[in-house]
This record gives structure tokens, C-alpha cells and sequence, in this order.
């Protein structure tokens, strides 16, 4: 009779939860949502290019806390607490080569970062409360993924740019730490943000040794609000965590040897680069893909190739597809192919091959292997122009910082096709911080054009310059700089003064020298982007999705080494070694001396002189104390005896002594 009350009561109460929240769960319909996509690609150095991109999505809900079922709840709490608007946060080791792995694309402009640590975040709250939400979103983030990102807490490492950096956002904070190494310990916490982690998936993939041997690994977390968020209803939120890494594949299968190896591309797989095939998808992925794109130049240079082996009656899909061709051998076939469109920098198009995970399985895994027939040579798309940074001078007092800009591919093409309008103008924006010891004077800037120097205000369209205060907040610079179109190469100079820091303000190995963080360099009049299907086929893959926005060209300097003046810092241990040791020579003789008895020194004493008496002496002491017979004192008489002895002792070796000499004299 109890089981059926207590069922009669469990059903009423699904019955009353269903009627008062029916509403509700039909405002949350949307359920979330996690996909996996793999794109690689082969570089004209001998490198391949991996590009993980994984995406979880938290539909906006009107439930009071809510639970998660795939969303990672670290990321929701943060989002919730400090009221982040975006963030993007990265760890990187190693420099994106722009020359030679393109500098035009999106993956270049979004994920090409600098070494070491970059965060950066827009927050929802008033002006007066950002600073101390950075602070506690590094607090937090340090703890998750295990990093001294707290140490941008300070507002001596970060800085709040205004227009040259991000535009269009505000509440913007932005730093960086140079020296930051990333290790397993930071890919750890990232992989746990994943539904399989690396257990299952493309994921699976991530074999520690085989990506921390790459030439560029990039570890890139970026999240954004989506929605009109409100006190009743929650905000969706989308994660993006992507993993780059370029790579040195081995040559997986003994192919045709060329003459000029060193440039000739090596065959690879995935197994070969690392050391795991792909076993299957994630099973609470939505969709999980293998891409393999070939890029513009590659694309050219191959139609080139069959246009001079091939039969000119060729269909389009033979020339678009390229499979079983004379240059190169897919050990899979790809499921689809999709060439780009609505291409405007380039008459050639890139290719791209589809590969489905689903229909893989542990028992029978997807290995995507590229063989190379005939050696080939391409070159990468590059931006607009290309910078590097340097310091100039000598010595622990002064110096300068130059950046350099010198043509491209791409600036040239402008040049022929604005021959006729002298008008045309290139736009370039810098943005560049500097820590407060590094005293740069801005008025010393200087701007030469095609080694001409030019006035700062025929080229310099905008500027922002926010001063360094001593331990307070580094110097800030921003720039519009407004160049012509048959620019070669222009430079940007500022002269600055090395500071003198606090023995308690140097970092660990001073001598290494300090670090410059990396330049900011965009191109405003220039959007990078990808478009490959007209019918909207790669409209539900997130990662092709993101690469259709127009995306902001950009691209980071070097990383400056500045050399200041150290103490020397064996001196203080010298000090306090010597001190110690007087210090420890002073208390221990006097702790020796307090804790000695005069009494036992004495007894130690007497029973020393008693032993070097010696038996004999005893035995005389005894014989002469019977003759005379009196009794032997034990203690008391022990010296008197002792001295009476000896000093018999003494007149009988005189004695003695006396009469060999006189015997000597005289009959000797």
C-alpha cells in the first residue's frame, strides 16, 4: 500500500513539474551543441600545417543556475562572474614565419600569435570596475589552466588601447607575457574543457611528444556572447578552442627519389606526423570532418603542370578534383570537393577535400596519407607588407626601437593596378607597448619612406600616445599610418633611455636580459576570408563558418631582448655568508663556555696528571711511605707525593750524569 502512495505521489509530481514549466522548456529548446574539425595542409617549406578547431555552444537559457550537459562549466562560471563580453586568450611556442607560411589567410590573421602568453578581454561593466575584473579573470584563469597569468594583474603589464588594436570595442584590456613557457601542463587543463578530452575524437590525435617537436604550436581559447543578455534570461555563450601546429612530417612510404631532395616535398599521412590515426569521432560531436586544403599558389602551380603533362580536353571535374593526377596520390578518397569562389585578390583558387569521421571506426580508422610524385614549388599568400622589429644602439644607457615595413606580392599588384591614381594610399596601424622602464621619448619619432625621411605629419594620419609611469603602467603607442601605394619599404624610429629597477623588482636571470612584447601591426583596408561553396554546403561546419567572416589582416613583430643594468647579485649572498659564519663562530663558543662545569674541569684535571704519573712512580710512592711508616694518604697527599718523587728522580739523574762526565775526563 506505501509503493503505490509513494508512486501515486511521484507521478502527480511529474505531472505538476510538466504543467508550471512547460513553458520554459519550450523557451529552451535549443540544445547545446560541440563539433570537432581537422584541416591540414601542406607548406612550401616541407612543413604541414594542422589547424584544430573545436567549438561548443551554450544556447541562451531562462533557468536559474543552469547545468551543463556538453558547455564546459569552468568557462560559464567565468563568463557569469566577472561579466566578460569576449576574450581571447593563447599560448604559444615558437614564431609564425610569415614569409614563408602565409600571412593573407585566416588562420594566419586569427591564429598566428605571439610566443608566450596573450590575453585579451571586453568586459560588461562600467569603466571604474575593468581593472578589477582583469584582475580576478587572471586570478581565475591562472588556476584553470596552470600559468602565471596572474602576474598580468598589475597594471604594469597591461594596457587598455582605444582603436588600433581591436576597433569597435570598448572596455578592452590587453597583455601579454613573453617569457611564459607552455608545456603539457597548460594543454592538460585545455583538454579537459573538451566532452572526450583526448580519449576519443580528433582529439585523440594530440600526441604530446609528436606536437611539442613542431616548429609553431598555438593554444587558443576565444569565447563570445551571444544574445541580448538580461536579468531573466541568460546569454548564449560560444567557445572556439583551436590547437595549430606546424609540423616536420617523415617520410611515411618509400617513394621516387628526386634529385634536388632538399626542396622536394616529402609524402606524409596522419599516422606519420602523429603517430595515431583517427579512430572514430567524439560520440557527443554534432559533426566531426578532416579537411585538406590546397592552397592558391600550390593550386596554380599544379593546373600549370597538367595544362604542359595532360590532355587539354579535360571536363571540370577532372581540373577542379586533381585525383590521380601526375603530381600527387590521396591514399583516401575524399567524400567531397569544394573549390573557392568569389576570389578577388588571385586569379587561382584554392581546393579543399572533405573527409567524414563517422563512417571510421576503431577496427577500420581514417589515415589521410598525400604522396608527392614530382617535386613542387609554391609560394604563400603574404600581407600587404611585411614588418619586422629591431633595437638600435649600444650600451646600458640609451637606444632605439625600429619598425620596418617592406613590400610584398600583394603591394606590388597594387602598384600596377593604381599606376593611373596617384592618390592611392595604403593604411597601416600599429599598436605597440612598452614596459615603464624602458623611458621612450615620443617625441623623437621619425618616419622615412623608401629611405627618405618624411615629416611625421604628411604620414601619420592618427596617433595615441599614452606615457609610461614608473612602476605604474607601461607606455602605450597608437598609429594610423597613411602610405603611398609604390611604397618599397618605410621605418618607424623612437629613441628611448634604459631604467634602473629595484634589486627586488628583477625577474629570475636578470642577465638574459627584459623583454619588448611583440608589435601589432594591421591592415584596416584589408580582410581576409574564405568562401568555398555557393550553395551554403559548408554553412554548418563552425570552422569554415568563422573562415567566411571577414576577418582583420594582422601580424605581429619580434620579440625585443633589452639588456639593462644588473647588480651583481653574488655580492649580497657574499655578504650574507660571511655574516652567518661570524655569527655562528660567536654563539657557538659562547654556548660552549655556558654550558662547561668548573667542578668536572677540575676532576678532569687531576685524574689527567694522575695518569701521566705513571706506574712506576706509584710503586716508589708505596715503597717510601712503607719505609718511613706512615699511612698513605689517598687523595690529599697525592700531589705532595707526586712532587717528592720527581724531584728525587731529578737528583738521581744528575747524579748520575755527574759521574759519566767525570769518567769521561778522566778515562776517557
Amino acid at each position: 500500500m506505501a509503493n503505490r502512495v509513494l508512486r501515486l505521489l511521484i507521478l502527480f509530481q511529474v505531472l505538476y513539474s510538466t504543467i508550471v514549466f512547460g513553458s520554459v522548456l519550450d523557451i529552451d529548446k535549443e540544445e547545446e551543441e560541440f563539433s570537432e574539425e581537422l584541416l591540414l595542409k601542406p607548406l612550401p617549406d616541407r612543413k604541414v600545417l594542422a589547424h584544430f578547431h573545436f567549438q561548443s555552444t551554450a544556447p541562451p537559457s531562462t533557468s536559474f543556475g543552469r547545468h551543463h550537459h556538453l558547455f564546459p562549466k569552468p568557462i560559464s562560471q567565468l563568463v557569469k562572474k566577472f561579466r566578460v563580453k569576449e576574450m581571447e586568450l593563447s599560448f604559444t611556442q615558437g614564431r609564425w614565419r610569415y614569409e614563408q607560411w602565409g600571412g593573407f589567410d585566416p588562420i594566419s590573421s586569427n591564429n598566428a600569435k605571439p610566443p608566450g602568453v596573450e590575453l585579451w578581454a571586453v568586459f560588461d561593466v562600467p569603466q571604474s570596475q575593468v581593472d578589477a575584473s582583469w584582475k580576478n579573470l587572471t586570478h581565475a584563469l591562472s588556476g584553470l589552466f596552470c600559468a602565471s597569468i596572474n602576474f598580468l594583474e598589475s597594471s604594469t603589464t597591461y594596457s587598455a588601447p582605444e582603436w588600433a588594436f581591436r576597433p569597435d570595442l570598448g572596455n578592452l584590456r590587453y597583455g601579454t607575457l613573453p617569457r611564459e613557457a607552455v608545456c603539457t601542463e597548460n594543454l592538460t587543463p585545455w583538454l579537459k574543457l573538451l566532452p572526450c578530452r583526448d580519449k576519443a575524437g580528433l582529439s585523440a590525435l594530440m600526441d604530446r611528444p609528436s606536437i611539442y617537436r613542431g616548429f609553431y604550436h598555438s593554444q587558443r581559447l576565444h569565447l563570445t556572447l551571444t544574445g541580448s543578455s538580461s536579468e531573466e534570461v541568460d546569454s548564449g555563450i560560444v567557445l572556439e578552442q583551436t590547437l595549430t601546429v606546424v609540423l616536420q612530417p617523415s617520410s611515411w612510404r618509400t617513394g621516387k627519389s628526386y634529385v634536388d631532395k632538399a626542396h622536394s616535398q616529402p609524402s606524409w599521412s596522419i599516422s606519420s606526423i602523429f603517430g595515431r590515426k583517427v579512430g572514430g569521432k567524439c560520440v557527443l560531436a554534432k559533426s566531426s570532418n578532416v579537411y585538406l586544403q590546397f592552397e592558391k599558389g600550390l593550386v596554380g602551380e599544379l593546373k600549370n603542370l597538367k595544362k604542359e603533362n595532360a590532355n587539354p580536353k579535360t571536363n571540370k571535374l577532372a581540373s577542379k578534383v586533381f585525383l590521380s593526377n601526375l603530381s600527387f596520390d590521396l591514399s583516401v578518397n575524399p567524400d567531397k570537393v569544394f573549390e573557392e569562389v568569389d576570389n578577388f585578390h588571385s586569379k587561382s583558387t584554392s581546393i579543399l577535400y572533405e573527409f567524414s569521421v563517422e563512417k571510421y571506426n576503431d577496427s577500420h580508422p581514417l589515415d589521410l596519407g598525400l604522396t608527392w610524385k614530382i617535386p613542387v614549388f609554391w609560394s604563400c599568400q603574404q600581407a600587404p607588407l611585411h614588418a619586422s622589429r629591431f633595437l638600435m644602439g649600444s650600451g646600458n644607457e640609451r637606444g632605439a626601437i625600429a619598425i620596418y615595413l617592406r613590400s610584398t606580392e600583394l603591394s606590388e599588384g597594387l602598384k600596377k593596378s593604381d599606376i593611373v591614381d596617384q592618390s592611392c594610399d595604403l593604411r597601416v596601424n600599429v599598436f605597440q607597448v612598452v614596459p615603464w622602464y624602458i623611458k621612450v621619448y615620443y617625441h623623437t619619432l621619425q618616419v622615412f619612406v623608401n629611405q627618405q625621411s618624411r615629416a611625421v605629419a604628411d604620414i601619420i594620419e592618427r596617433i595615441h600616445v599614452s606615457p609610461s609611469k614608473d612602476k605604474t603602467s607601461p607606455g602605450m603607442m597608437e598609429l594610423i599610418l597613411k602610405l603611398p601605394c609604390s611604397l618599397e619599404s618605410a621605418a618607424i624610429n623612437l629613441e628611448f633611455d634604459k631604467g634602473f629597477l629595484h634589486i627586488d623588482e628583477y625577474p629570475p636571470d636578470a642577465n638574459q636580459g627584459f623583454d619588448i612584447p611583440a608589435a601589432v601591426i594591421s591592415y584596416p583596408d584589408f580582410h581576409a576570408s574564405m568562401h568555398f561553396s555557393e550553395d551554403g554546403s559548408l554553412d554548418k561546419s563552425p570552422m569554415f563558418s568563422k573562415f567566411q567572416e571577414k576577418s582583420l589582416v594582422l601580424s605581429y613583430t619580434e620579440i625585443l631582448l633589452v639588456p639593462l643594468t644588473t647588480p651583481d647579485f653574488s655580492m649580497p649572498y657574499n655578504v650574507i655568508t660571511i655574516t652567518c659564519t661570524v655569527f655562528a663562530l660567536y654563539y657557538g663558543s659562547l654556548l660552549n663556555v655556558l654550558q662547561k662545569r668548573v667542578g668536572e674541569e677540575e676532576r678532569f684535571l687531576k685524574s689527567n696528571a694522575g695518569r701521566k704519573t705513571g706506574r712506576l712512580s706509584q710503586l716508589l710512592t708505596k715503597f717510601s711511605t712503607k719505609l718511613r711508616g706512615k699511612p698513605r694518604e689517598p687523595q690529599a697527599s697525592t700531589a705532595v707525593s707526586s712532587s717528592f718523587v720527581s724531584f728525587k728522580l731529578i737528583l738521581k739523574i744528575l747524579l748520575v750524569a755527574g759521574i759519566a762526565i767525570c769518567w769521561q775526563y778522566y778515562f776517557g
